[in-house]
């Protein structure tokens, strides 16, 4: 763990954003960038500005605005290499990273300082009761758990052993709980996999406590956590440990017993009836719980753009169209809207097809999605399915297809055969959002690499990120 400044307004502040509640042109906001201990929980506007610099950090494009949707899709199935770049991703997806990787670094790095800034930040907020009012001051220690526990939740996918391999018994990752500003306290083991999630489920049952009902406009709603959201980030990491009773308990807070689905509380999360309004600006759809916002001011940087890779930039990955990848699978097609609207023929290689959900070009400011209602129904379906309603299961799994192909009939499933149709429309639905690869290893089975030309076992080294060098030279606790 890199030394890091005594300076907590660097620490938080020096970001790429900042906002005042009451307004939205906050992605064009300059920071204040130097403030000392004493003055950074003076005011409550300044520590607001802290809570959006932990949003800045989170979704620097070397973690969730960019790099960690590209890895998860990079190295299973459904992308082609055009360019053999080892800048974009090229030894992940052959599958032959390593502990040197400075980019893998750069993620891990990039991580731990946003948990160390939140960190920081958490402290500082107990220690100053009185800079804002108490309710203020819960709802901006939730956001801050809820982003702590989507950051190590995240990490840990990556860099450990899935918990369902052994019910979470495998080394997992150092559990740094505590704001760090020299590098004194470097030295620290790893937790287990279990003890990760059970740290990220803890923050995110007191995130959705003290986190808002909703906010008042439909970008602040978009782009900073509230009740909701820790729910539906509570399905994913559910889904993750296979507690398929948990999955369906805190989804039925926000989804509907019943056709239509949408959810009854707080904000009326729901499916749009166009599938592209969701990837389009203002980015800002009932459909979309959480999204990273960008703009020319704070975009991801070279190399880290989703449409530099998958779309109008460089074109770094293609789509694979053919046997193993989705886009030849039966279930998909060619009249899906998802197909039809959002892939289109390649400008880099007219032969091959590339993703448009993120259709800007430079200085590509789409928003980054995190987490859509899609991808809660869908947690929802394959839970019911595995241990509740299969009729349930079903009925939601045709309202997500049949937003796309109206005309679909998955006709008479057994349990195996729509549990598999389930995973199918993840395939599908979450194309390009950084799902694939978690999908694989959460179940435990093996990837199937297209860059490695091979099936990866969850035996192998290469399984999962190893611990990078820079993390392992300075802390000498860590271990293998």
């Amino acid at each position: 763990m890199k030394i890091l400044t005594k300076k907590i307004g660097i620490l938080s502040l020096a970001l790429t954003m900042s906002l005042s509640s009451c307004k939205e042109d906050f992605l064009q906001a300059i920071p204040e960038l130097d403030l000392s201990d004493a003055t950074v929980f003076s005011t409550p506007a300044r520590v607001e500005s802290q809570v959006i610099g932990l949003y800045g950090s989170a979704k620097a494009g070397s973690l969730f605005g960019g790099r960690y949707l590209i890895y998860n899709d990079i190295r299973a199935e459904e992308f082609v290499n055009r360019t053999t770049n080892s800048v974009t991703g090229y030894s992940t997806y052959q599958g032959n990273q390593d502990p040197s990787d400075t980019y893998i670094a750069g993620f891990w790095n990039q991580g731990y300082l946003t948990i160390n800034r939140i960190n920081l930040f958490l402290e500082g907020l107990a220690a100053n009761p009185n800079a804002v009012s108490a309710t203020q001051a819960a709802s901006y220690a939730g956001e801050a758990k809820f982003l702590r526990a989507l950051t190590y939740f995240s990490l840990v996918q990556f860099f450990a052993k899935p918990y369902a391999l052994d019910n979470g018994a495998s080394p997992g990752l150092p559990l740094r709980l505590k704001g760090e500003t020299t590098s004194a306290n470097n030295s620290l083991p790893r937790s287990t996999v279990a003890q990760v999630y059970e740290q990220v489920l803890k923050d995110l049952n007191e995130a959705e406590a003290g986190l808002p009902d909703t906010y008042g406009t439909p970008l602040l709603r978009t782009t900073r956590a509230h009740k909701n959201t820790a729910i539906a980030l509570k399905t994913r990491v559910l889904l993750a440990k296979k507690d398929y009773a948990g999955v369906i308990s805190e989804a039925n807070k926000i989804v509907s017993a019943s056709a239509p689905f949408k959810s009854p509380n707080r904000v009326a999360h729901e499916l749009q009836a166009d599938v592209v309004s969701v990837f389009r600006a203002p980015y800002t759809t009932s459909e979309s719980i959480l999204s990273f916002p960008m703009a020319e001011t704070n975009a991801p940087g070279t190399q880290n753009q989703l449409g530099y890779y998958f779309n109008a930039g460089n074109v770094e990955y293609f789509i694979n169209t053919g046997p193993t990848g989705i886009y030849s699978n039966p279930q998909f097609r060619a009249t899906d809207d998802r197909k039809a609207k959002l892939m289109v023929a390649s400008t880099a290689v007219a032969a091959f097809p590339s993703s448009t959900k993120f259709s800007g070009v430079s200085p590509y400011i789409d928003f980054v999605p995190n987490i859509r209602y899609a991808e809660v129904l869908l947690n929802l379906a394959e839970a019911e399915a595995e241990a509740g309603s299969q009729d349930r299961a079903l009925a939601i799994l045709n309202a997500v297809h049949r937003r796309s192909d109206a005309g679909y009939d998955f006709g008479t499933l057994d349990k195996a055969g729509l549990i598999k149709a389930i995973l199918t429309e993840r395939r599908i639905e979450l194309f390009a959002e950084g799902f694939r690869t978690n999908d694989i290893v959460r179940r435990a089975e093996p990837i199937n690499s297209f860059g490695a030309g091979a099936l990866i076992q969850p035996t192998e080294t290469r399984y999962i990120f190893g611990i990078p060098l820079s993390e392992t030279q300075t802390n000498p606790g860590i271990g293998n």
